[in-house]
């Protein structure tokens, strides 16, 4: 059997400071490059149910998230995200209110001023 190999990027941005370090996927005749693959032989994960990248959108190649089957080319940069901070749909969501309470106390304010 015949071994191949790709040269990829691996980047860590789970705790902190990113660390861009380079990886050498070693393949057999029979298997396809995936991103599962690569994070398995990396020692990153055990599994597709792995606890660890368990949550959706975890990793991804180039800034655009992949699937566990999702296939890796070599020179590509596999980067492994933490998690958010602050939900975004909740700050859409609460700014979105504030600006219509705002809206309600302008005409809450011009009711009260033409009564005057």
């Amino acid at each position: 059997m015949a071994e191949r190999s790709l040269d990829l990027m691996l980047c860590d941005a789970r705790q902190g400071e990113p660390e861009l370090k380079p990886f050498k996927l070693l393949l057999s005749a029979e298997e396809l490059p995936t991103v599962g693959l690569a994070l398995i032989r990396a020692g990153i994960a055990v599994g597709p149910d792995d606890p660890v990248l368990a949550r959706k959108g975890c990793f991804g190649v180039f800034g655009r998230r992949k699937d566990w089957g999702s296939p890796i080319y070599a020179g590509d940069r596999l980067e492994l995200y933490s998690s958010l901070l602050i939900d975004p749909k909740t700050v859409r969501r609460k700014k979105a209110n504030q600006n219509q309470d705002a809206k309600f106390q302008a005409a809450a304010a011009k009711r009260k001023a033409r009564r005057l």
